[in-house]
């Protein structure tokens, strides 16, 4: 696990000690790169020195395979958290990837909508689970920043990871619906933006799977960011065999092939989301 030391630079993490930094991957459009992004976009924070955490909310798991996380290790997962059977700090992992841990998932998320039912705080499992997570930690072993894989709906799990969240990634694919799905995660952002937490923005959308030979590619990368503006991430996540090929390995593309077009977009987007995490910093 070399190849990701080699990629580590030291910098001034931009979090505040004892409270990272959360952002939900969500969009209920599934084959999007959530489970991908979230994958590699977090070995890349770590890659360069950022202590991250994945907490796959989705029932399918696939965030926690494609980091090698066999599914006979999940003793405790995030669904023990959220029926509030364990604290997040239990459902910890480490992963090959340094400075990288993942909270795994089990089948047992996809009843959880039932078995909460009308628990008044059903909204609010994860966000407190999280709020636990850097207390009573030695300095340097807190997280700086949490990543939350959503499943593909905007089912309660969505609902608990926005809650939860200071922000919103989205992963859109570069194909012809792609905006239709957008303005609909829109409104469920705004909703619980005016409902569960008002201090929820989102951080950017980041363009998957895209063909720079394909017409369609260019145009929907056109729409998005006339729709959309500053909001898209200048980073695209090129069509790369290499990164579809990873997560058979159990590894992030970064580690299966660092070279890759997909492990430099990757990386290229990390440096985005900690930019754009400075200047919003700086504008507050």
């Amino acid at each position: 696990m070399t190849v990701i030391d080699q990629q580590y630079q030291e910098h001034t993490s931009n979090t505040v000690p004892g409270h990272p930094r959360i952002l939900a991957l969500a969009n209920q459009k599934g084959g999007v790169g959530k489970t991908t992004t979230a994958i590699n976009l977090g070995t890349a924070l770590a890659a360069i020195g950022e202590r991250v955490l994945i907490v796959d909310l989705d029932p399918q798991g696939n965030a926690s395979t494609g980091l090698g996380i066999d599914r006979r290790n999940r003793n405790c997962s995030t669904y023990d958290v959220l029926i509030g059977e364990a604290p997040l700090r239990d459902a910890v992992v480490v992963t090959a990837v340094p400075r990288l841990h993942i909270a795994a998932s089990t089948m047992d998320l996809s009843g959880l909508e039932l078995e909460l039912g009308s628990a008044r705080d059903r909204a609010f499992r994860l966000r407190d689970a999280i709020g636990e997570l850097n207390n009573n930690v030695s300095p340097g072993s807190d997280y700086t920043y949490v990543l939350i894989d959503c499943p593909p709906s905007l089912n309660l799990l969505t609902v608990n990871a926005m809650a939860a969240s200071d922000a919103i990634l989205v992963p859109l694919q570069c194909e012809f619906f792609a905006l239709e799905g957008l303005s609909q995660l829109l409104q469920t952002v705004e909703q619980v933006r005016s409902t569960l937490n008002p201090n929820l923005s989102i951080h950017g959308i980041v363009l998957t799977m895209f063909d720079s030979r394909n017409n369609l590619s260019n145009q929907v990368v056109a729409d998005v960011r006339e729709f959309m503006g500053s909001k898209v991430y200048e980073t695209m996540i090129p069509r790369n065999v290499r990164i579809s090929e990873a997560p058979s390995y159990g590894k992030p593309v970064l580690v299966y092939d660092l070279k890759c077009s997909g492990s430099e977009a990757y990386l290229r987007l990390a440096t985005e989301v900690i930019q754009r995490e400075r200047d919003l910093r700086t504008a507050h």
